[in-house]
């Protein structure tokens, strides 16, 4: 099996109601897919990549090397609570590498073209969900302008010598809403959990994958499911992977759609997710993010 991939730019034509149809059966039955012809350019994501790996070289695989985790595969005991990974978090009011030529320029203009693409898949999710356009994004602004959380983290997973004693990256479930991957097109290692198999995510040039987090869960009333995933460490190849996070503002209350809840005959009380506040989930999961995400709904419903 392979998860489903799209081409964006026929919403665009006379296959807008088939790619629809595509993005919905991506959502409801995957939780995953790749967009291809998704409108960034491709000189933009090649010095993307470019950037990314020279930052990784130059600025921070030395210190890889000498870490703490390097030095605790060497005990030939499996590690349970780690992730085999290097990364660090870009935001608009952080401060960012800067002994990387065009590393931040760069950036700065993927972000924001990430951005865009974001809230147009939010767009086609509130229309294949039948809810007024902009509903994901006003929820996820808490009603204020332009509030919602971006984030992008720039992961390296870099060649691991007992790939079997530790993970990538564990399993787990993303907390937000959209998320947005720039995956590494030569070395794999993505997984997402489907009918109760691991299922590669397969390294696709230039193609942007997408994937649903709680709260998209929990806006759908469930039709759409935020599904477990992780990332394996692999003995070769030094694996580039650029996540950016379209996530709810913290004072953002989170609910489902009235209107899906009424079609599914619910009452607002009896739905399975409740309504919350998404800093008081993001508090929960950062305890509880390689856990099952049913006790982390059942926990905010009791705040």
């Amino acid at each position: 099996m392979a998860i489903p991939v799209i081409d964006f730019s026929k919403l665009d034509g006379e296959e807008r109601a088939a790619t629809l149809a595509q993005i919905a059966n991506g959502c409801e039955e995957w939780g995953f897919f790749q967009l291809v012809n998704h409108g960034i350019s491709e000189e933009l994501l090649e010095r993307v990549k470019k950037v990314s790996d020279e930052f990784f070289k130059n600025e921070r695989e030395e210190n890889f090397k000498k870490s703490t985790l390097v030095q605790s595969l060497n005990a030939d005991q499996k590690l349970e609570n780690v992730d085999w990974e290097d990364v660090i978090t870009l935001l608009d009011d952080n401060e960012w590498p800067s002994k990387t030529p065009g590393f931040k320029e760069t950036m700065e203009e993927y972000r924001a073209e990430l951005k865009k693409l974001a809230e147009r898949v939010m767009e086609v999710m509130d229309e294949n969900l039948g809810l007024p356009k902009g509903h994901m994004k006003k929820a996820f602004n808490g009603g204020g302008v332009d509030d919602a959380f971006f984030g992008t983290k720039v992961s390296h997973y870099p060649p691991c010598p007992q790939p079997e004693l530790v993970t990538g990256l564990r399993a787990h479930t993303d907390a937000g809403g959209v998320i947005l991957l720039f995956q590494d097109d030569q070395v794999g290692g993505l997984q997402i959990l489907k009918d109760g198999e691991w299922i590669d995510v397969q390294p696709l040039r230039n193609s942007i994958v997408i994937n649903t987090g709680d709260q998209i869960e929990v806006l759908s009333n469930g039709l759409y499911k935020s599904v477990w995933h992780r990332v394996l460490a692999t003995p070769t190849g030094n694996r580039r992977s650029i996540a950016s996070f379209y996530n709810p503002s913290l004072k953002a209350t989170i609910a489902p759609a009235p209107e899906l809840v009424e079609k599914a005959n619910q009452e607002v009380d009896q739905s399975t997710y409740p309504k919350f506040v998404f800093g008081d989930y993001l508090s929960i999961y950062a305890e509880q993010k390689f856990l099952p995400k049913e006790p982390r709904f059942q926990a905010v419903r009791a705040m």
